[in-house]
């Protein structure tokens, strides 16, 4: 997030700073400078009551002043120029008309009039510098007209003080002005951040309304399709139990029909068994995208029934002339598992690899004991995937493009389920293919 003040907004903030200062300034001479008169009254009884009203009269310009600047929205240091000359024109005055056992207490009183001026102005070190010229050669006119002293005796008794006080004070404005400067330039930082923050929560909050009422919608969608697959599903899954079961009959009175008929009865299997798989196929996503996926949990031989999903597709490995290997662990290896989902899965990989592998090919099935975990590994010498379906064969309701006109769709959706049901039990599927073929690994904790 990158906030930028342009020079406007950064002037008009100081000038609020400035003029804030400003008033702190005028309103505490205007109440405290008539008060110096109790000094006068001491030290100076005899031009005390002159002085109380020249006191008096210099507040009142500095606030009809005031006033003025206030209202026409002139320069605030112009304001503190004429505050500051007027003050001085006084106070130089008096130090050139008291006695001079009373020149070391004006003097002090004319330097603490600088310096607190000084600690609470804001503005440039060169306006200070300015208004001591001015102070001085205020002095130094004073002195000409009024002073009965040498400048010898002026500068021994407290003069000395006020040069020294006014000099440090004039370095005060410019440390001043650049603190003041980087707190002005702080806090716009920090509004503007502010305002840019409680947009972009604006912001998100609409854009989260936006997304909850799409999830809204989603949510339903998801509703409707769940409710249609499950209806549809198990209404084809019984038509195309009455087809298969009347297809059935029709084999068992083979003998009666002609050879066309036969050919036919074939084709009619043929395509409700791949109906039937569909269906299964489309079931089997539904049931896998449920929010909760119970299983029943028991302890069996995988090897026992890894060889019987293995003899159960033998004849269909042959139908391709597909010679299928039987490498099964002999041992036993016990694992706690959901054995209608396992077998599931040791189905959909076997089954998958048969499918669309080429004839004449060869299908290694392999169990073993690893590292207390039990492997069940399918290597057959298919076409290789390649890298894009390699990327996206797990995304269960995405196919994959075909590698040419005659070859068919690889996965389909057989792997991306054996994959989530393996995950569900908490195992793992992983797969790699080269030149020679593709590779098929499952890995269940074993319990022996």
């Amino acid at each position: 997030m990158f906030v930028q003040i342009t020079k406007e907004e950064f002037l008009k903030e100081i000038s609020k700073k400035a003029w804030y200062q400003t008033n702190n300034i005028i309103w505490m001479i205007i109440l405290v400078y008539p008060i110096f008169s109790i000094v006068d009254f001491t030290f100076a009884n005899s031009i005390w009551l002159e002085f109380f009203f020249i006191r008096v009269i210099t507040d009142l310009i500095i606030l009809a002043l005031y006033t003025l600047f206030q209202r026409r929205n002139y320069n605030y240091r112009v304001l503190l120029h004429l505050t500051l000359f007027f003050i001085s024109a006084t106070s130089a005055l008096l130090c050139n008309i008291v006695d001079l056992q009373q020149l070391n207490i004006y003097y002090l009183m004319f330097s603490a009039i600088f310096l607190f001026f000084n600690l609470q102005v804001f503005w440039e070190p060169i306006n200070s510098i300015i208004q001591a010229l001015v102070a001085i050669l205020l002095l130094a006119l004073f002195f000409g007209l009024y002073s009965q002293y040498s400048l010898d005796f002026v500068i021994t008794n407290g003069a000395q003080f006020f040069f020294v006080i006014v000099l440090i004070s004039c370095l005060l404005p410019g440390t001043r002005y650049k603190i003041v400067e980087r707190d002005v330039r702080s806090q716009l930082l920090i509004g503007k951040s502010n305002e840019q923050l409680k947009e972009q929560y604006r912001d998100i909050n609409e854009k989260n309304n936006i997304i909850d009422a799409q999830y809204g919608e989603l949510r339903k969608l998801d509703s409707q399709k769940n409710s249609f697959i499950n209806i549809a599903g198990h209404d084809l899954k019984n038509l195309v139990g009455s087809i298969i079961m009347s297809n059935n009959m029709l084999k068992d009175e083979e003998y009666r029909l002609s050879q066309d008929q036969v050919e036919l009865i074939g084709y009619i299997s043929e395509a409700s068994e791949k109906m039937q798989y569909l269906l299964n196929k489309l079931m089997d996503v539904k049931e896998i995208e449920a929010p909760e996926m119970k299983f029943d949990m028991e302890i069996f031989d995988v090897n026992a029934e890894v060889l019987h999903v293995f003899r159960g597709l033998i004849e269909t490995a042959q139908m391709k002339n597909i010679h299928l290997v039987d490498n099964i662990a002999k041992n036993p290896i016990e694992v706690s598992l959901d054995r209608v989902f396992a077998s599931q899965v040791f189905q959909n990989l076997l089954s998958n690899a048969i499918k669309f592998s080429q004839t004449n090919n060869s299908i290694r099935v392999v169990t073993s004991m690893q590292r207390q975990k039990c492997v069940f590994e399918i290597i057959d010498e298919g076409i290789p995937i390649g890298q894009y379906e390699l990327d996206t064969m797990f995304n269960k309701l995405k196919t994959l493009s075909e590698a040419s006109g005659h070859v068919e769709n690889r996965l389909g959706l057989g792997l991306s389920i054996a994959k989530l049901m393996t995950q569900e039990m908490g195992g793992e599927l992983s797969y790699r293919s080269d030149d020679n073929g593709n590779y098929f690994r499952v890995e269940f904790q074993a319990l022996n």
